[in-house]
């Protein structure tokens, strides 16, 4: 699509959005979230995203393949939470922008009354997204930094579709390496995790790699192409880390593209260089909210 059909929705190349807390968004710097829209073919991305795509494949060739091997596995893992555990209402932060088989469609294709909230703070992600769920009262998106649980969870949109009284589907879907160590992914996913009841649902991934050359170079070159709005590659530990005090599913924690594929043909069409490394966690019974986390364990 490109910039002229993203110039209809107000967002002009080179402008700067306003978001609602005031902050300013500069569409000129390309983000993590219009470059993967990039990668998996999408049109809701600028030049300037593309160019920084192009840069990433020269270090990382493969990362078209992880990008697509990285949605197939949200279809996969929201499907098993909706029709294998009964989950009905789901929040996906750090969504991206809209493509084909989103959260609310897969989790509406086993339940029509499933709910979703979508959280982001790309005005790209916003303006679309808005456009999309303005026909479908049972998803919203909110502009909010993921960071700012306590604002997300008391959003009146969000209060007005989950319950958190009853089992919630959480996605952390390759987000938490936009997130800086200094600014803890971890202490997120545990903010998140500790207002959520027993019978909940974890997902979380993030790129890794075993190359700690490849784990620099990749982390520098995001952070100058996004000007600073960029976590880091870490190690397969430091993801670890991530599920203490839950219960993980079968098949562990896994490159997503082996956590139950349903194609043959998708799992050769593998990354080599990096890899989204994670999987699907269960809040088990034993745990109480805000109590601290033990190490995680095995289903």
């Amino acid at each position: 699509m490109g910039a002229h059909s993203l110039a209809r929705s107000g967002l002009e190349p080179g402008g700067v959005f306003p978001l609602a807390d005031n902050r300013r968004v500069d569409l000129s710097v390309p983000s993590a979230a219009r470059m993967y829209d990039w990668l998996l073919g999408g049109h809701y991305n600028y030049e300037v995203d593309q160019r920084a795509s192009e840069e990433l494949l020269k270090v990382a060739p493969t990362t078209k393949e992880l990008a697509r091997n990285n949605r197939w596995f949200l279809e996969r893992v929201v499907r098993v939470m909706a029709e294998e555990h009964g989950i009905r209402q789901f929040v996906d932060f750090g969504s991206g922008l809209p493509t084909q088989n989103n959260v609310h469609q897969i989790a509406q294709a086993v339940d029509p009354r499933s709910r979703v909230v979508y959280v982001d703070d790309d005005p790209v992600v916003l303006a679309h997204g808005q456009a999309i769920f303005d026909e479908n009262d049972q998803s919203v998106v909110i502009a909010s930094d993921m960071l700012e649980t306590e604002y997300i969870l008391e959003h009146a949109d969000f209060r007005r579709l989950i319950d958190l009284d009853q089992p919630v589907g959480v996605l952390f879907n390759s987000v938490l390496h936009c997130i800086p160590d200094a600014s803890g992914p971890g202490d997120l996913v545990t903010r998140v995790v500790d207002r959520l009841r027993p019978g909940s649902f974890v997902v979380i991934c993030q790129l890794v790699s075993d190359d700690a050359g490849l784990r620099r170079q990749v982390t520098e070159m995001m952070l100058e192409q996004t000007h600073g709005r960029w976590g880091q590659v870490r190690e397969r530990a430091q993801v670890d880390r991530y599920f203490d005090g839950l219960v993980i599913q079968p098949p562990g924690l896994v490159d997503v593209t082996d956590w139950r594929p349903d194609s043959e043909l998708k799992r050769r069409q593998r990354s080599i260089e990096w890899t989204e490394y994670g999987g699907l966690a269960e809040v088990p019974p034993g745990r109480r909210r805000g109590a601290a986390v033990p190490r995680p364990r095995t289903a």
